[in-house]
């Protein structure tokens, strides 16, 4: 509850958040009023659900961390610097994509938001995890949205528009749950396209962060110096391969047990 409060006041504090309800105007503010209620929405349900199945201290405090690092992600000055810094929006999709998304997936909230008012919803959120069964589909699905968004024209009208730019949040966060689900929770038997899938996702954001480091000339915009985006393609291609190799090597410990205890090797 003291990590909520905490999160709460950052929510609403002109001076700690960039897209205060408060300072902001217009689409700006709506959109920020939206991302804040969103936010919330997830919240009720889990605590709500919280109160009639209790998830675990660890579990519980994951949850709330990760919530105070989202709003201070979306909703805080670094999505302020992101208009004007591709290093700055960089970090903030690395951040929605191989640190929220996964530790939210860590800590499995379903059973609490399905405790609480979320049961209505498990119509939206069933057909998504059949699909999540699938590890190279979800990897496939996410790494569109990556490159999407990454295609210049796109990523100028997600700085430029601030509802394009909750709708591109959304796309990062939801497909990296999916693909992250397909592969944390993977079954036994899809345990080498789980792996497959992590390290395809692996190469293929390596090759675009490879891409903005070496490029010649700024891609988003002269606006945009060509220091700032080479770091840009340095957070994606280097830092943010770190929870993949880490995803990796639990991934590939698990089937190596696997096959040890069917003997097969």
């Amino acid at each position: 509850m003291p990590v909520l409060f905490a999160a709460l006041l950052l929510s609403i504090s002109p001076h700690a958040t960039a897209h205060s309800l408060f300072d902001s105007q217009g689409p700006e503010q709506w959109s920020a009023g939206l991302t804040a209620l969103l936010l919330g929405v997830f919240w009720v349900l889990y605590w709500q659900g919280s109160r009639r199945r209790s998830p675990g201290r660890w579990s519980s405090l994951v949850f709330y961390l990760t919530l105070l690092l989202a709003i201070l992600s979306l909703l805080g000055p670094l999505d302020d610097w992101a208009k004007t810094s591709t290093a700055a929006h960089m970090t903030q999709h690395m951040l929605l994509m191989v640190v929220i998304a996964p530790l939210w997936v860590l800590c499995r909230p379903l059973p609490q938001l399905a405790a609480g008012w979320g049961r209505h919803l498990r119509g939206l959120w069933q057909p998504a995890l059949r699909m999540a069964r699938h590890p190279l589909y979800m990897a496939y699905l996410h790494g569109f949205f990556i490159w999407f968004w990454h295609v210049p024209r796109f990523y100028m009208l997600a700085v430029e528009d601030p509802w394009w730019h909750l709708i591109e949040h959304l796309c990062f966060l939801l497909s990296a749950g999916l693909f992250w689900w397909a592969i944390l929770r993977a079954s036994a038997r899809n345990l080498p396209l789980a792996l497959l899938a992590l390290l395809f996702t692996l190469m293929h954001t390596g090759f675009l962060g490879a891409l903005l480091t070496f490029a010649s000339s700024p891609l988003y915009g002269e606006a945009r110096s060509l220091q700032d985006q080479q770091l840009a393609g340095l957070i994606m291609w280097v830092a943010a391969a770190i929870p993949y190799l880490m995803a990796a090597a639990w991934l590939a410990r698990r089937w190596y047990r696997q096959l040890l205890a069917q003997g097969r090797l």
